[in-house]
């Protein structure tokens, strides 16, 4: 299963890839974050792993990620018509999920975030259930990206929000 959503941050687009690929900035727009800690290498490096666990509702979920492109490495200075690419791999029991962010320049103070999501299944019951479920995978993506742009244009935490 393959999803894409987009959203545009009236932020310029270096300021936007530096909060992104800030660890410590994760909680704050990413809701259900428990713990995101690299096992191997520095958080937001190339081939560096991380266990990260989700909590949702009274369900809570580990993975493993892995980050497999950043380009650029550095992101300071970024030339304007370059795009910045940031993909990582998460493994979970019964699903495989590749992401690939893109942030391109929208205007000068504003950012186009794109991102594709890529699902494989493993488990018989994901596997059935996995397609039914699109429209949920979409809608979370969203809220997520919503919530990101609400901490990055006005350090909304969703820890504090109510509901």
């Amino acid at each position: 299963m393959k999803l894409t959503v987009s959203i545009e941050i009236a932020l310029p687009r270096e300021r936007v890839a530096q909060l992104l690929a800030d660890s410590a900035h994760l909680p704050k727009w990413l809701r259900g974050m428990v713990l995101h800690e690299p096992v191997s290498g520095m958080h937001g490096q190339v081939g560096t792993e991380s266990r990260v666990v989700m909590q949702m509702g009274q369900q809570k979920m580990e993975c493993t990620e892995t980050i497999t492109r950043r380009e650029p490495a550095n992101l300071h200075g970024i030339p304007s018509d370059s795009v910045v690419h940031f993909d990582r791999e998460i493994v979970a029991k019964g699903m495989w999920s590749a992401v690939r962010d893109r942030l391109t320049e929208a205007g000068p103070e504003a950012t186009l975030w794109a991102q594709e999501n890529e699902y494989r299944f493993s488990s018989l019951p994901m596997r059935l259930v996995g397609p039914f479920m699109r429209g949920a995978f979409r809608k979370q993506l969203q809220q997520h990206m919503q919530d990101f742009k609400a901490f990055a244009e006005q350090g909304t935490d969703v820890r504090e929000a109510k509901g």
